[in-house]
C-alpha cells in the first residue's frame, strides 16, 4: 500500500463516523474539524472547474453553504472570483477557515457562522450559491429516496426556498451531489421555484452530479415529474472505496422499485 493509500485510512480511522446519522450531529463537526485541516467531499473543484467557472464572471458575489475545511472558496479566488462569502454551521470550521485564508492573504473572502436553513441574508444579494455535499447531508436519514420522510422534505425545501431567495433575478444556484436527477428534480423543480434546470456529470469512471438551476429561466412546462434520465453507470473505484463519499450513494438497483 502507497503513501497516498496510508493517508486516506489514517483520515477515515480518525474522524469517519461510525454511520451516516452522525453527520447530523453539529457535535461531531466540531470534534471533526478540530482534527482535521482540509478534507475534499465529491472531489476537489480541479474535476469541476470546467463545468463551474464559466457559469461565473469575476465581479460576481458568490455564496459558499457548508464549506466546512473545503478549499474551493480558495481555487475560486485564485481563479479571479474574489467576493465570496461562505457559511458553516460549525464555529470551529468557521475559526479555523478563517485563520488559514487570513494567512494566505485572502481577505476578501468572508466566512460566517451561519445555518443554511435560515440564512441571515436579504433578499435577492447574490449571483451564485454553491453547494458541494451539503444538501447531501440533510438526506442520511430521509428513508426511500423515491419519496423522502416529511421532515427531510421540510428541510430540504426551506434550504432551497433560502437558496432562492437570496439569489438575484438571474442569479444561479449550483449543486454538487451524490444526488440522482430522479430524486433531486422533484424538489428543484417545485412549484414556489422558477428556476431551470441542466445537470451534468464528472468524475473517472465514477461519476457524480453537477446540477445548474437559472432563477427566472423555468419554463411553463417543465414540471419535472415523471421523467426519466439516461444516467452513467456507477463503478467504484479503489480511492473512492478508502474515501467517504460512498456513505452518500444510493445504489438504485437495490432500491426494490
Amino acid at each position: 500500500m502507497g503513501t497516498n493509500q496510508n493517508t486516506k485510512s489514517a483520515h477515515n480511522e480518525s474522524v469517519a463516523p461510525a454511520t451516516a446519522l452522525a453527520y447530523l450531529d453539529p457535535k461531531y463537526w466540531d470534534e471533526r474539524f478540530s482534527k482535521e485541516e482540509h478534507y475534499e467531499w465529491f472531489k476537489d473543484y480541479s474535476h469541476f472547474r470546467h463545468l463551474i467557472l464559466p457559469l461565473l464572471k469575476p465581479d460576481s458575489s458568490v455564496l459558499e453553504l457548508g464549506s466546512g475545511n473545503s478549499k474551493l472558496s480558495e481555487e475560486l479566488y485564485n481563479d479571479g472570483i474574489t467576493h465570496i462569502t461562505c457559511i458553516d454551521l460549525s464555529a470551529v470550521a468557521v475559526e479555523k477557515m478563517q485563520r488559514r485564508l487570513r494567512l494566505k492573504g485572502m481577505k476578501e473572502i468572508k466566512v460566517l457562522e451561519a445555518d443554511m436553513l435560515d440564512m441571515p441574508f436579504g433578499n435577492e444579494c447574490f449571483d451564485v450559491v454553491v453547494e458541494k455535499g451539503t444538501m447531501d447531508v440533510l438526506f442520511v436519514d430521509g428513508g426511500d429516496p423515491w419519496n423522502p420522510q416529511p421532515s427531510t422534505r421540510a428541510k430540504v425545501m426551506a434550504m432551497l426556498e433560502g437558496v432562492h431567495r437570496v439569489l438575484k433575478k438571474d442569479g444561479i444556484f449550483v449543486s454538487v451531489t451524490f444526488g440522482q436527477p430522479h430524486f433531486r428534480r422533484p424538489l428543484f423543480s417545485a412549484p414556489e421555484f422558477t428556476w431551470s434546470f441542466e445537470c451534468s456529470t464528472f468524475g473517472d469512471g465514477f461519476h457524480y452530479f453537477l446540477y445548474t438551476l437559472r432563477k427566472g429561466r423555468r419554463l411553463p412546462s417543465d414540471k419535472g415529474e415523471g421523467e426519466r434520465f439516461d444516467e452513467p453507470s456507477i463503478c467504484l473505484l479503489q480511492d473512492e472505496l478508502e474515501g467517504e463519499d460512498y456513505m452518500f450513494r444510493t445504489d438504485v438497483d437495490e432500491l426494490n422499485c
